[in-house]
C-alpha cells in the first residue's frame, strides 16, 4: 500500500525531550529534541544501539512517561500535556503498543481471550458476551493462532505464539498507529519473518500505521517505508529505506550499516567495518540543526560538517 506524504500525519512529534533525574546533581536525557511524523499506512522504523532512547520515544509518544518537554500530536490531537478523560479514551483505544518481551507484558494468571479482550471490557465496546467472544476468535485467527487457544494460559504457548498473542490484544481494539517495540527481537529468525510478514498483511488489511522500535537493519529495510537513525537520544538521520542505505550522510549511519553482514563470502571478505566513537569524533549533536538533503532525507548536523560529509 502506497503512503500518501501529502495526507495529515496521524503522530507528529515535536521537539520531544524525556529527562529521567537520578539524583540531585544528575538527569539522564534519554531523548533530546527529537522529531518526527508518522503518515496513515506507514512503517516509520526507529534503529540505533541498546540505550539510545528508542523505547523512550514510543512509551512518550503512548504517554506511558510524561514528556519533559516537545509537543505530541496524534490523530489531529495534542497529547503532550495533561489529557482530558476524552482525549485519554481516545489514545487509549486509538493508539496501542507490541512489547519487547511477551512473556513479561502478558498476565500469567489470565487466560488468553481474558487477555485479548481487556481492552474491549475496559471501553465497554461490545454488547454482549456473544459479541465479545466472536470478536475474540476472529482475531485470534488472523494471527494465526487456534480459536481453541482462548482457554490457555500464557505459559502453554511458545514466545512466537506469546508474541502473536500480543499482536492480536493490540489489533482488537482496531488503531490507527501500532508502536512495536522491540517485538521481534527476543524469537528465533525464522519466528521472526513470521511475524514480521503478519503485521505486514494486517497492515494490508487495516491501514493502521507502524512505530516500528529495532535494532535489526535488514529487518527494518524489509518493513519500513522511512528510517530514523537514532544516538544518545538525538535523531541524527531520517529518510526513506532507499535514501538511508544507498546514500547514509552522517557518519554514525555509514559506521551502522557497514556493521552488516554480507551473506556472499567474497563479498564478505571484502567488507570494512566503519568505526564511530561520539567522544573522539568531534561532533557535537547538541549545535546541529536539520539539513535537507534531497527527498525525504535529512541530517542533522551543524553546516560545516553538512558540507563536509555531501
Amino acid at each position: 500500500m502506497a503512503v500518501n506524504y501529502d495526507a495529515a500525519p496521524i503522530l507528529k512529534v515535536e521537539g520531544l525531550k524525556q529527562y529521567f533525574k537520578v539524583s540531585k546533581k544528575f538527569t539522564v536525557k534519554a531523548v533530546d529534541d527529537v522529531s518526527f511524523e508518522i503518515y496513515p499506512g506507514e512503517t516509520y522504523g526507529l534503529v540505533g544501539e541498546s540505550g539510545s532512547g528508542k523505547s523512550t520515544i514510543g512509551r512518550s509518544v503512548i504517554r506511558l512517561y510524561d514528556p519533559t518537554a516537545g509537543k505530541i500530536t496524534f490523530d489531529g490531537t495534542d497529547i503532550s500535556g495533561r489529557l482530558s478523560s476524552k482525549d485519554n479514551e481516545m489514545l487509549r483505544t486509538q493508539m496501542q503498543m507490541i512489547f519487547q518481551d511477551p512473556m513479561a507484558s502478558l498476565n500469567p494468571r489470565k487466560r488468553i481471550g481474558d487477555i485479548i479482550s481487556e481492552g474491549l471490557d475496559i471501553h465497554h465496546t461490545c454488547s454482549s458476551h456473544a459479541e465479545r467472544d466472536k470478536k475474540v476468535k476472529a482475531i485470534l485467527e488472523k494471527v494465526g493462532l487456534s480459536p481453541e487457544h482462548a482457554t490457555r494460559y500464557p505459559h502453554q504457548f511458545s514466545g512466537g505464539q506469546r508474541q502473536r498473542v500480543g499482536i492480536a490484544r493490540a489489533l482488537i481494539m482496531d488503531p490507527k498507529l501500532i508502536i512495536a517495540d522491540e517485538c521481534i527481537s527476543a524469537l528465533d529468525v525464522s519466528i521472526q519473518a513470521q511475524v514480521v510478514n503478519l503485521m505486514k498483511d494486517i497492515q494490508q488489511e487495516t491501514g493502521a500505521a507502524y512505530l516500528f522500535i529495532a535494532h535489526d537493519l535488514s529487518m527494518v529495510k524489509y518493513i519500513s517505508d522511512r528510517i530514523g537513525v537514532l544516538h544518545l537520544g538525538h535523531l541524527l538521520e531520517t529518510g526513506t529505506t532507499e535514501e538511508i542505505f544507498s546514500h547514509p550522510i552522517h557518519p554514525y549511519t555509514r559506521s551502522l550499516l557497514s556493521a552488516i553482514p554480507a551473506p556472499n563470502p567474497v563479498v564478505e571478505k571484502q567488507r570494512k567495518a566503519e568505526t564511530y566513537d561520539y567522544k573522539t569524533s568531534g561532533i557535537d549533536y547538541n549545535k546541529g540543526t536539520s539539513h535537507h538533503v534531497g527527498g525525504k532525507h535529512y541530517v542533522k548536523c551543524t553546516d560545516e560538517e553538512f558540507a563536509r560529509w555531501q
